[in-house]
Order: C-alpha cells, then sequence, then structure tokens
C-alpha cells in the first residue's frame, strides 16, 4: 500500500469514553476512516502507520442524524469508524504522538 493511500484510508483517532474503556478491556484502538475503505486496508495502514501488529478488524457505518434548524430539517454527515484489534503487548500511545 502506498504512503499516499495510508494518510486517506486512516481520517484520525475517534477519543471518546466507549473508546477508551474498549482500549483498556479488549486491547483496541478506535479510528475514523474513510468510506470506502477496506478491512485489509485498514489493517495495513494501522500497521504502516503505527508499527504495530493488529489481530483484527471490526467497521461500523454510523449514520448522520436528521437534524431541525430555522430552515427546516437537514442531515449531519455520517462517519465510518473501525474497532482494531491490536495483538497481545502491542499498543497505540497518542499521548507521546503529539509531542513528537
Amino acid at each position: 500500500m502506498n504512503q499516499e493511500r495510508v494518510f486517506k484510508v486512516i481520517l484520525g483517532p475517534h477519543v471518546s469514553e466507549k473508546a477508551s474503556v474498549v482500549a483498556e478491556i479488549n486491547n483496541q484502538a478506535v479510528f475514523k476512516v474513510a468510506p470506502d475503505a477496506t478491512k485489509p486496508e485498514i489493517k495495513a495502514a494501522i500497521e504502516q502507520l503505527f508499527e504495530v501488529k493488529v489481530e483484527g478488524v471490526q467497521v461500523v457505518n454510523i449514520k448522520g442524524k436528521r437534524k431541525r434548524n430555522r430552515y427546516g430539517f437537514g442531515n449531519r454527515s455520517g462517519v465510518r469508524k473501525a474497532y482494531v484489534r491490536l495483538q497481545e503487548g502491542q499498543s497505540i500511545d497518542f499521548v507521546s504522538m503529539d509531542k513528537g
């Protein structure tokens, strides 16, 4: 996989309370990914970017909510998330990556 596609597949980490619980219990990391990204592409991109071994990938599509404003109704954009299970002993530290 070329470097350009790697940066298009992984849009960024998804930080939430559920993501932190999943990270502690199941050794998983949660990422926002491109809508057309496949599981093998996500796995290759994570392994290449963070230099870790990935055990498995689960993908979920979240539909955007319908919201009302003063002009009528509008839709928020949806998001696709990938739950990446890392092999035993592997971890991704997002805090130290910002300072580098």
